[in-house]
């Protein structure tokens, strides 16, 4: 279950937060307002198919004040702090014209120094933009490398321009710190709120956002989360002490949750490996598409795909069942095992794709669609997507298609470009999750 179901939920939260830290003043509830126009107006609102999205950054703004307003932490900083967190935490990631989902600091930084009204909010706030700067700049991640060298340079020079900075070493150190907090909770937050399937959607949003295959998915939320609690132990344990009971539980519900599925993918490699496991795809009989649990069995695989792979969602019965659909299964060992994949598709003429495609071919009944692979977590990158794919084009042969068309990641089409004489046809960014075809 999700915390808050809604933006406006959290704006209503915030706001009494807000009010509780000495943030009483019109400048801040306009600023918030503010933020929600900007992402809903640019796309980046709750519909938005990416992590770093308005739920995202209200979330975090949320988590900011509520933590910062408990415990030892409520000791460390002042209402002038919290000023600073707030306003830092709303903006830290709106970046309107990315070209992929993860925010470019910069843009950030050029956003906030460029836009008069929220210079006129910082204004009525009695804020220092260069403070604002420093505490985004270190929401950088990761905190390392090339980045965190390109963000302390640039750090060190707002210190210089703010006259607040420019003489106080002391002052300076408390800056980081709070940059230090805002960066930890930036990463803890969305955890909290809620519990795994929540944890899990935001991880499907992630890798659809940042064009991950999804065999991913775990691997690097395991990894992302040891590299939370061992790297930033200090400032991590500070938060979560500071939330709620029931929110620590969900974070760490969610942690323990994933690492159990990850030692469950690693148990299902070795199996494959040690050829233990084989993996077989299947042409279905009419009569086994007809039956209630084996489309149930299918629907929760289903589920699994990020909203945007999801055609025929509400359809998803009829489709099943409709002779004109295509449809093999990956099942585990022989014809008759436990299924953990499948592919589906059907006539071009009967999917509603994004407004933004032109595909030439609509109309002529030469074209099969295909939907995106789905399967089981856990079986993606044993090359049981690319069989059940081998067959689906067979079949497809067999009804007369001449033209496959899907979706399928940017790198992934390019590879089939000469293999296949794979053609793009429509190219979606932030997600690099394109439109193609190929002739059959």
């Amino acid at each position: 279950m999700q915390e808050f179901a809604n933006p406006q939920a959290l704006r209503n939260e915030i706001l009494s937060l807000a009010v509780e830290s000495g943030l009483d003043e019109d400048c801040y509830r306009e600023m918030l307002d503010y933020t929600i126009e900007l992402f809903e107006t640019q796309g980046l609102g709750a519909d938005y198919y990416g992590y770093h999205n308005i739920n995202h950054e209200l979330e975090v703004t949320y988590v900011t004040l509520l933590a910062a307003n408990m415990n030892d932490l409520s000791k460390i900083f002042s209402k002038e702090d919290l000023k600073y967190l707030y306003t830092s935490a709303l903006f830290h990631d709106f970046d309107p014209k990315k070209s992929v989902d993860k925010p470019h600091e910069e843009s950030v930084l050029k956003f906030i120094s460029m836009d008069r009204k929220l210079r006129q909010l910082l204004d009525s706030a009695r804020l220092d933009l260069e403070i604002i700067k420093i505490l985004i700049l270190r929401t950088t991640y990761p905190w390392s490398g090339q980045l965190k060298e390109n963000a302390e340079r640039q750090i060190q020079n707002c210190f210089k321009n703010s006259e607040l900075t420019k003489n106080n070493q002391e002052y300076q150190e408390h800056v980081l710190y709070l940059g230090w907090y805002l960066s930890v909770v930036d990463r803890v937050s969305g955890y909290t709120l809620g519990n795994f399937a929540k944890a899990m959607e935001m991880a499907k949003m992630n890798a659809h956002a940042l064009a991950w295959r999804p065999s991913l998915i775990v691997r690097s939320s395991v990894a992302y989360f040891e590299e939370l609690l061992n790297r930033e132990t200090e400032m991590c344990k500070l938060i979560l002490k500071s939330l709620p009971k029931h929110m620590r539980k969900n974070f760490f519900d969610t942690v323990l949750e994933f690492m159990n599925i990850r030692q469950q993918e690693i148990t299902i490699q070795a199996d494959y490996a040690y050829e233990n496991l084989k993996l077989v795809p299947t042409i279905e009989k009419m009569s086994t598409r007809k039956n209630p649990e084996f489309i149930k069995s299918l629907y929760s695989i289903f589920q699994e795909l990020p909203k945007p792979l999801q055609f025929s969602n509400e359809e998803f019965d009829d489709s099943v069942k409709n002779p004109d659909v295509i449809l093999n299964t990956l099942r585990l060992n022989d014809c008759q095992g436990e299924i953990v994949g499948f592919a589906k598709g059907g006539p071009l003429e009967t999917y509603q794709l994004r407004p933004e495609i032109r595909d030439e071919n609509y109309g002529y009944n030469n074209t099969i669609f295909l939907e995106p692979l789905a399967l089981k977590m856990g079986y993606w990158g044993l090359k049981g997507g690319s069989e059940m794919r081998h067959m689906f084009i067979m079949q497809a042969v067999a009804k007369k298609y001449k033209i496959l068309s899907s979706f399928a990641l940017r790198d992934v089409i390019r590879a089939r470009v000469d293999k296949e004489k794979a053609e793009f046809v429509t190219l979606f960014d932030p997600e690099r999750w394109d439109y193609y075809r190929v002739p059959i």
